[in-house]
């Protein structure tokens, strides 16, 4: 077959078309399944700062921020630990800074020491 008649090929066109909607049509479901993860996951974490809301006070919120800033891994496991407290109906009351701190001393490691010694 010649390059010009290779061009003209209808049956060709049609499975560069076919090809082309195919990935279109791809393409758009997962935007759509993007779109709606991040939409879940937005609404997790409005609800994860409403029960933060309910069982922090304003200095034991503010601490918890910080905390996040400096250490997220360590602010996140202490979020999950105070859900999991006030959906299994443990928590009575807010949590002020001074119980929030306590809490921190249990769950934070203590840094650890290292000394080097030079010979």
């Amino acid at each position: 077959m010649s390059a010009q008649s290779m061009a003209d090929d209808p049956e060709l066109d049609e499975l560069r078309r076919r090809k082309m909607a195919q990935l279109q049509q791809d393409a758009a479901s997962q935007h759509a399944e993007a779109q709606a993860r991040a939409q879940q996951n937005a609404q997790m974490d409005a609800a994860r700062k409403a029960i933060l809301r309910q069982i922090l006070t304003e200095e034991a919120r503010s601490r918890l921020t910080r905390l996040a800033m400096a250490r997220p891994e360590v602010a996140q496991n202490v979020e999950d630990q105070l859900i999991a407290l006030a959906q299994s109906g443990r928590v009575r009351g807010q949590i002020d800074d001074a119980t929030l701190r306590d809490l921190l001393a249990r769950i934070v490691p203590t840094k650890r020491d290292i000394n080097i010694t030079r010979k």
